[in-house]
């Protein structure tokens, strides 16, 4: 599906349920597709990428960079320890700040670097075992914790459970934002992005409808 369908249903989504034109952000997932997939979306004009993994990124976006200008990146995959400094080089905005240590090395890093990217706090909306982010029920402490340790905090970021309807996530997510006085709330992806811009999503997050199914091959 090209981009232009999904820059379109973003655009009729967003009129449907009354948002401001363009007030949802088309993040371009990249993760393991060609380059020649990539720099085809690139060349039409598109400039917000996502990427899932720190190392895959920095073997491919510091060129990329340098041939297109004004390209953002996000990183929206979970982020360790050990790459935290490499990330906040490399990403313009980091969605996946899940646990306190985490938000005190970025704290710690961007003290010393004297720059930090905008950041996300992602949410484990569903409360499963198996994925990363805050509990719902901790967010709130989080949030407070990040500000005090001075971090660019603008939003909330969830993947809803595979088998729930994600509009009740990401309106738990709208909610939580909402009382803790976030304006940007990244959701949604391919499947579900509408739903997600009718919630009240800033930056939705789309792959494989735009660039093609992955071979993970």
């Amino acid at each position: 599906m090209p981009l232009s369908d999904i820059t379109d249903r973003i655009a009729k989504e967003e009129a449907r349920v009354g948002r401001a034109p363009g007030s949802t952000h088309l993040i371009a997932v990249s993760k393991v597709q060609p380059l020649d997939r990539v720099v085809a979306v690139l060349e039409e004009g598109h400039r917000v990428f996502g990427e899932n993994k720190v190392q895959e990124a920095a073997g491919k976006w510091p060129d990329l960079k340098e041939r297109f200008d004004g390209v953002e990146l996000h990183l929206i995959g979970p982020l360790q320890s050990n790459k935290t400094r490499q990330a906040m080089s490399l990403f313009d905005v980091i969605h996946s700040v899940d646990r306190p240590k985490l938000a005190r090395a970025i704290a710690r890093i961007a003290e010393e670097e004297g720059h930090c990217p905008k950041l996300f706090i992602q949410v484990n909306t569903g409360e499963e075992p198996q994925k990363a982010g805050i509990m719902p029920d901790d967010l709130d402490a989080f949030v407070a914790e990040c500000r005090d340790l001075g971090l660019p905090v603008v939003g909330l970021m969830c993947i809803p459970p595979v088998d729930e309807e994600p509009s009740l996530h990401f309106a738990l997510l709208a909610k939580m934002a909402k009382r803790n006085g976030l304006e940007q709330l990244s959701m949604g992806m391919s499947s579900d992005f509408e739903s997600a811009i009718a919630q009240g999503a800033t930056h939705v997050r789309v792959g494989s409808a735009i660039f093609g199914e992955r071979d993970y091959g």
